[in-house]
């Protein structure tokens, strides 16, 4: 039989939090800011910037002048990175669902998405059906409004209408289980991409990263999941990949940079990106997978 484990932690007043970190080692220049910061963020997000500083990680101790202001660098960079990453996404997102919407309905129709004959697994299929309902139901789009009252069939309105409303996840759902490979792989080399499975990778790896800036997660140093194809030829400027961790937020900026070069907008996201780094010395790019000779790599020169 397991045994019980009960959680008997209390909650904390911004005084005792601002306590407990000076007990563990943690220096502060300016107590009042403290206090007023934590009282607009929370202790819980902002421990994950007093991490690294850590000298023992099961008492959470830590290294000699360790400083609470450090931490709120790091945590200003990443806020600023995290909306430096997310105004990126979204010139990608528009792009693709523009591609996708376009190059489907001229070859299957106004209502490809709906087509069964389309897809290549059934429960999907439906999983994204149930999914894109979902989003009509709750829209208060007035096109939709408007098409709803003009039109009862089909039961969806066109693609160029029903996929602006679809989250990023669905739409890349909608992509990866349509049976037509060559109108996927004719979409792919538009973003100069030698095939719609490395296009898949990157959405799948792209969408990890919007959500996590969507709910305004840590992604200085996060460890992503699906990470995106990285050791393909590519026509484009690329990077050395040798010895690139691919679930690291370097392999997806990179995929980033050359999708947004695709599409003609790569050069201020890039621009942006250096001067955030330049800004932030005391951060440890090598903790988001960037190699020492990053800023050498032809994709970023």
């Amino acid at each position: 039989m397991s045994t019980i484990r009960l959680y008997t932690k209390q909650p904390l007043s911004i005084a005792d939090q601002i306590q407990l970190l000076k007990d563990r080692g943690l220096l502060f220049s300016d107590e009042t800011y403290a206090a007023k910061f934590l009282s607009e963020v929370s202790y819980f997000r902002f421990v994950q910037y007093l991490r690294p500083m850590e000298a023992d990680k099961v008492l959470h101790t830590f290294k000699p002048n360790s400083s609470f202001e450090d931490a709120l660098k790091l945590y200003n960079f990443d806020t600023q990175l995290r909306i430096l990453m997310f105004e990126a996404i979204q010139e990608i997102e528009i792009a693709l669902r523009t591609k996708v919407n376009h190059e489907f309905s001229m070859q299957h129709g106004a209502f490809w998405f709906y087509d069964t004959s389309l897809a290549d697994d059934e429960h999907k299929y439906i999983e994204n059906m149930n999914a894109i309902d979902r989003e009509l139901q709750r829209s208060r789009e007035d096109f939709i409004k408007e098409h709803k009252q003009r039109y009862d069939k089909p039961a969806f309105p066109p693609s160029w209408k029903t996929l602006e409303l679809v989250s990023f996840g669905t739409l890349s759902k909608l992509y990866y289980n349509c049976n037509d490979t060559k109108t996927k792989k004719r979409i792919a080399r538009q973003f100069n991409l030698p095939q719609h499975e490395v296009l898949e990778s990157w959405m799948r790896s792209l969408t990890v990263l919007r959500n996590c800036c969507a709910h305004h997660s840590r992604i200085w140093n996060r460890r992503l999941t699906n990470a995106p194809q990285l050791s393909v030829p590519l026509r484009g400027a690329w990077i050395d990949t040798s010895g690139i961790d691919g679930n690291k937020l370097y392999a997806i900026t990179c995929c980033i940079i050359y999708w947004l070069y695709s599409i003609g907008r790569s050069d201020a996201f890039k621009t942006k990106l250096k001067t955030l780094i330049t800004t932030y010395p005391s951060v440890d790019v090598t903790a988001m997978g960037f190699p020492s000779n990053w800023d050498s790599q032809p994709l970023w020169t």
